[in-house]
């Protein structure tokens, strides 16, 4: 798969990493998290690992910058390299919108923001031809299967072209064989940005995560820290997978 230009960047070089500094937050009573802080590094992807409720997808949230959620403590960009949004998202459900064919669903963010030109519409199609995607361009969503359709969601989300992505359980809808190979697609076109994968999978996170945080506890903290080394996406057989999953899945069984 060719990757996109605008990822083929050296590691770290113009990378914005995340940083939580004593960030606290409540919920009905109840307490998410307590004075936690972490930095997320720029240029990699970290895959966040925890039972349901722990307040993953809600950390996800609070570094969106979503207004619904008061926390206390701070989350902040370094280097804040642009204004604007920094962060994109990309969740489970695909959120495709029916009565827009491929191509505009994948220019939607530039449409919204009323940018959508020549270059943009040549972008797109660059992504779609490296997607696999070219020829079903002008395609409804009703007729694409579930990959399909999750790689039209990944395009819609590089195009918005931010330097942080943001993914909630993207692939655990489908099927095996289907969540490799977007795993495999994903890995690729994201080369170089940061990225904050939250899943429930340890496998998916030792093939894609430079760096597996596992987070458990009430408050939620970060109670293990894995770093499998080399390049994503790994293969199931490879040799730090191997080693690490049992330590990995023991971790998460404690919880």
């Amino acid at each position: 798969m060719i990757v996109p230009a605008h990822a083929r960047k050296p590691d770290g070089l113009d990378a914005v990493s995340i940083v939580l500094d004593n960030v606290s937050l409540s919920f009905a009573g109840t307490v998410i998290f307590e004075n936690l802080s972490l930095q997320v590094e720029g240029g990699k992807c970290t895959c966040l690992l925890g039972p349901s409720g722990c307040g993953k997808s809600t950390l996800l949230k609070m570094i969106s910058g979503n207004t619904s959620i008061h926390y206390q403590g701070s989350i902040s960009f370094s280097p804040r390299s642009r204004r604007g949004n920094m962060t994109a998202w990309m969740s489970q459900n695909d959120l495709l919108l029916p009565w827009m064919d491929v191509e505009n669903n994948v220019l939607l963010g530039a449409k919204l923001r009323f940018k959508r030109d020549s270059h943009q519409r040549q972008q797109a199609a660059k992504f779609l031809t490296e997607a696999g995607l070219g020829e079903h361009a002008t395609s409804l969503p009703a007729v694409l299967s579930g990959g399909m359709r999750q790689r039209v969601a990944l395009l819609r989300t590089l195009m918005e072209d931010r330097p942080i992505l943001l993914m909630d359980e993207p692939f655990s809808a489908l099927d095996a064989l289907t969540r490799i190979k977007l795993q495999n697609m994903a890995a690729q076109m994201t080369r170089g940005k940061t990225v904050l994968l939250v899943t429930h999978d340890p496998m998916e996170a030792l093939r894609l995560g430079d760096k597996i945080l596992v987070m458990a506890g009430n408050p939620a903290k970060v109670t293990a820290i894995f770093e499998p080394g080399g390049t994503t996406p790994r293969n199931a057989d490879d040799g730090s997978v191997g080693k690490q999953y049992p330590l990995l899945l023991s971790k998460l069984l404690e919880q």
